[in-house]
């Protein structure tokens, strides 16, 4: 399959005004201008549109807040445990809810989606392509974060059931409990693997969860919106030494210094939201172009339902309205975003050898009177213009 005559954005080098892409098998297999072509080709002819990677959005809850239901189909925030890091995302996404054929539609070809932020620690995310009826052939990493969150959302549900955690500070006192409690557990299954005669430790759920996050392997997401929370997941990642993303950072631009000096990347957004509660009032477009013009990695997030995920595109305009460069906005959701998702192996940029997730559109994809042409998933067209 060949996708001609359109202005392609690798996003692993320069654009090319008039280029191409080329797959096979699932699998981007070439990409070059339309002078490597010679004679008649056959394929897709963008006609002087745009073709680029598919859309990464790197925060969702896409699948586990079910479309125009109620509680049935809520099953995004397990609220009667503060923390519960053995939840598997995998086992509430339901891949037949209308948001993954939007997401589709909208060019969005894979995102991170998991639990809310009702708990301290929510559980595992997974990264996930919007195509398909049975998830566990959608992943494409699985776990691929811990779910952490601070600030207000834990405080608001556990006051409400006159539980801990009613305060900032007994929220970032349990998720040190949980995280101290995995690394001892840890260190007695080591001992216990080294001599014989040391017991191995109960099985415990929750910690099995966590050992790989204390490791450092399994990166701990943070939701997190005012600037002093941020402040408290950069605090708790320097003690654990955890690999540290913060989600949503809405007053990051206040420290966007201080957390490049971290090397902690901030997945934005979502922007098109009012300022519903207290912790939003210092939103801002601007907040994507400060932190990256900072040196911080960003991507931008729909946080789907907050902002349905077929505007993802829209999202990464605003960013651009804000002061954001257009290519920069638009490695936020594609390469940068699968940079940050830790999944850049396989997608976000028109690379030979990775999955061929492309997006055809008649215009520039921030232009909101062009119109997606066509999408396609590991090489099948999963969407076409309406």
């Amino acid at each position: 399959m060949i996708i001609f005559n359109g202005t392609v954005h690798p996003m692993d080098g320069p654009v090319i005004s008039r280029g191409y892409v080329a797959f096979e098998d699932g699998k981007i297999t070439a990409v070059g201008s339309m002078e490597e072509l010679h004679g008649p080709v056959e394929g897709l002819d963008a006609e002087g549109g745009h073709i680029l990677p598919g859309f990464v959005d790197a925060h969702c809850h896409l699948g586990l807040f079910g479309d125009s239901l109620g509680f049935e189909a809520d099953d995004g925030n397990e609220s009667t445990d503060p923390c519960t890091p053995q939840l598997r995302a995998i086992d509430g996404v339901n891949p037949l809810d209308r948001g993954f054929q939007e997401a589709r539609e909208g060019g969005v070809t894979t995102v991170l989606t998991g639990p809310g932020s009702a708990n301290p620690i929510a559980g595992q995310f997974l990264a996930v392509k919007t195509t398909g009826r049975w998830v566990d052939e959608m992943v494409v990493k699985a776990p691929v974060a811990m779910k952490f969150a601070l600030g207000e959302n834990p405080k608001s549900v556990y006051n409400d059931r006159k539980e801990t955690p009613v305060t900032r500070m007994a929220t970032a006192a349990l998720i040190r409990e949980q995280l101290s409690k995995a690394q001892e557990y840890q260190d007695k299954q080591a001992k216990a693997d080294e001599d014989p005669e040391e017991e191995m430790p109960d099985f415990d759920a929750k910690l099995e969860a966590l050992v790989p996050v204390v490791q450092g392997q399994l990166p701990a997401h943070f939701h997190a919106h005012r600037a002093d929370d941020i402040a408290t997941a950069v605090r708790i990642s320097r003690e654990f030494g955890l690999n540290q993303v913060i989600v949503h950072g809405t007053e990051g631009y206040k420290i966007a210094d201080l957390l490049a000096a971290e090397g902690a990347a901030v997945i934005t957004g979502p922007c098109l939201t009012d300022r519903s509660k207290p912790e939003l009032v210092g939103q801002t477009l601007e907040n994507p172009a400060l932190l990256a013009r900072a040196g911080v990695k960003v991507a931008i997030c729909t946080d789907h339902p907050e902002t349905p995920i077929q505007y993802l595109p829209l999202c990464a305009a605003m960013a651009v309205r804000g002061g954001m460069e257009e290519e920069a906005a638009l490695a936020a959701i594609t390469s940068t975003a699968a940079e940050i998702a830790g999944i850049s192996k396989r997608v976000g940029s028109l690379t030979p050898g990775k999955d061929a997730d492309v997006v055809v559109t008649t215009g520039h994809p921030f232009d909101w009177n062009g119109r997606i042409k066509a999408v396609f998933i590991d090489g099948k067209q999963v969407a076409k213009e309406c």
